[in-house]
């Protein structure tokens, strides 16, 4: 069996580090799946190599289907899925294989499986905000930002990964009235996303007390005021 070897960071597609590859089946599928052997990965998969084992995944938990993804290897993502591959699984970032995709085959692969464009990964961003910022082609980005719209958009702030009322109100098929709701999720994401939840959280602390502090201020008689200004 024939693997590939090494490659380099393919224009617009996520980086994904070869893990140290021993003889194991697992390994041997998941550099299969990076370097876009389609022959070596049927071969692992007709031997009975689970392409969804946990063992199967990087050190980043980064399953063959997010390395093949990342690479734009459309047929052998396709082979993964058939083979029983969860198309919703993500990495230890909250990543699914569409947020490393920047091939538009793929993606489309990927969306007809299952997979939602507005899905966020830990840090709150969509599979749209990560192409972004990897700097794929401008096709890619329009195609993913169709799907997203198609999927709802701005469904969601994901900054909890459970449930929330905004997310029910942000999903497809609420009227347009929630539009405004829609756009300031949109920017409270692309602020997270840029700074991360902690500082953003902090930020808002310091804000409210702030906003505290001026509260008190003002609720001051104006004697005290001059007293507090001393």
């Amino acid at each position: 069996m024939k693997l590939g070897h090494k490659l380099g960071k393919p224009t617009g597609m996520a980086y994904v580090p070869l893990p140290d590859m021993t003889s194991s089946p697992d390994s041997l599928l998941l550099q299969a799946c990076v370097s876009g052997d389609a022959q070596a990965v049927c071969h692992l998969l007709a031997a009975g190599v689970d392409p969804g084992a946990p063992t199967s995944a990087d050190s980043r938990g980064r399953s063959p289907l997010h390395v093949a993804a990342a690479r734009g290897h459309a047929s052998v993502c396709g082979a993964l899925l058939r083979a029983g591959a969860e198309s919703t699984a993500t990495d230890a970032q909250g990543n699914t294989a569409l947020h490393l995709c920047g091939h538009g085959e793929t993606a489309r692969l990927l969306v007809a499986a299952g997979l939602r464009a507005d899905t966020c990964n830990h840090q709150g961003a969509t599979p749209l905000m990560m192409a972004r910022r990897r700097g794929v082609p401008d096709d890619v980005l329009r195609l993913l930002e169709a799907l997203e719209e198609q999927h709802g958009g701005m469904s969601g702030m994901a900054v909890a990964e459970n449930d929330s009322v905004l997310e029910r109100l942000l999903s497809p098929g609420r009227p347009r009235e929630h539009a405004v709701m829609a756009g300031m999720c949109g920017l409270w994401r692309e602020l997270i996303s840029e700074l991360g939840l902690g500082v953003v959280l902090l930020l808002l602390t310091g804000l409210a007390l702030l906003s505290l502090a001026i509260a008190y201020f003002v609720s001051l008689p104006a004697h005290a005021h001059h007293r507090v200004l001393q």
